[in-house]
């Protein structure tokens, strides 16, 4: 897996918190606490995948050694899945997809699709995070051993608070083409056109390689006294500003379904996300407002909505809030993929 990603890290401490031991190995070095960060070099480009195979195995292998691990588990099929397809070791495999791997990386060339089928063929249980990542795994592979397991949300630290008298709406998506931010600028600066005495502010968290592009939009538009451009957060930072606001925009072209998203829910707030079914599994007219995919009027529309029927508003909010309780606490979904690690382990004893 990669060991910088916040979502492996989240993961890990999950599973070590459980009673595990881990040993990550990764192309990435990152400090883990508690974990054993092991990394092989991997070059820049695509093949550099297949040609540290060798390299990867012989790492493994000492691995295996001195460790003895019981389970292999390898997040994002289309890059660290392979690798623990193609890594040698006979243990109990899980894959886990991460979104872009299942739902774009097979429609690239015929090439990637076999390689994505390859490595789901050799795992004893694949989890993804939304029903379209799943129907398309089986798509891929019919006979997969797939289940719904969700990154989720710390409802324990992500939860509600007071929000800011005015009107403030945030963004915890990237600053990368696939989340349309420019989309959600140019929304933003026409509802300020509407309604001119909201003395409204825009979050934008995340950060990303279009940085510079956002700041000169922002600044053409005459909006610097009204967005904030943050880049990206901890937890802390990311936590009081949803708490703030008063409504969260998530409208990306692409997705499986959103941590960011899930803990906007867990703090209360209305969710305006784009036309995807991974978000419409869990945004409807109760928790806030679907759109099509950079419809600017769309997303301007919604936001006038949230701003103009608080009362509203707030109630989605609420919902949202009850629902990830129910159904996506990060607490509640490691529980769960803590049972597949012991239904493997006990199938193959």
């Amino acid at each position: 897996a990669d060991a910088s990603s916040m979502h492996t890290q989240r993961w890990l401490a999950a599973a070590t918190a459980r009673g595990a031991q881990a040993v990550v190995v990764t192309r990435i070095p990152a400090y883990i606490p508690g974990v054993k960060v092991i990394t092989v070099a991997v070059g820049p480009n695509k093949m550099a995948w297949f040609t540290a195979l060798p390299e990867l195995r012989r790492v493994v292998k000492i691995i295996a050694q001195d460790f003895q691990p019981n389970v292999l588990h390898g997040h994002y099929v289309a890059s660290y899945g392979f690798w623990a397809a193609a890594c040698g070791l006979n243990l109990p495999c899980v894959l886990t997809a991460w979104g872009s791997d299942i739902l774009l990386t097979p429609q690239k060339s015929f090439f990637m699709r076999a390689l994505v089928r390859w490595s789901l063929r050799r795992a004893n249980a694949i989890t993804a995070d939304s029903q379209d990542m799943l129907n398309a795994i089986l798509l891929l592979h019919p006979q997969a051993p797939v289940e719904q397991i969700l990154w989720g949300a710390d409802t324990d630290h992500f939860c509600p608070g007071k929000a800011a008298d005015h009107f403030e709406i945030i963004s915890l998506r990237s600053w990368e083409a696939n989340y349309n931010i420019d989309t959600i600028i140019d929304a933003f600066a026409k509802f300020l056109f509407l309604r001119p005495h909201s003395r409204a502010v825009l979050h934008l968290l995340g950060g990303g390689s279009l940085a510079m592009i956002l700041q000169e939009q922002v600044n053409r538009l005459g909006l610097s006294a009204h967005v904030r451009l943050h880049g990206r957060l901890d937890d802390a930072g990311m936590l009081a500003l949803m708490q703030r606001c008063h409504v969260s925009v998530s409208v990306p072209s692409s997705d499986a379904t959103s941590v960011s998203m899930l803990e906007a829910m867990a703090c209360g707030l209305p969710i305006i996300a784009s036309q995807l079914p991974a978000n419409q599994q869990w945004i409807n007219q109760d928790g806030g407002w679907i759109v099509p995919v950079r419809d600017t009027d769309a997303l301007l529309e919604a936001l006038t909505d949230a701003h103009d029927h608080a009362a509203q508003a707030h109630a989605k909010g609420q919902r949202n809030r009850r629902l990830v309780l129910e159904k996506a606490s990060h607490q509640q979904q490691m529980d769960m993929a803590w049972q597949v690690y012991e239904r493997l382990l006990k199938d193959g004893a």
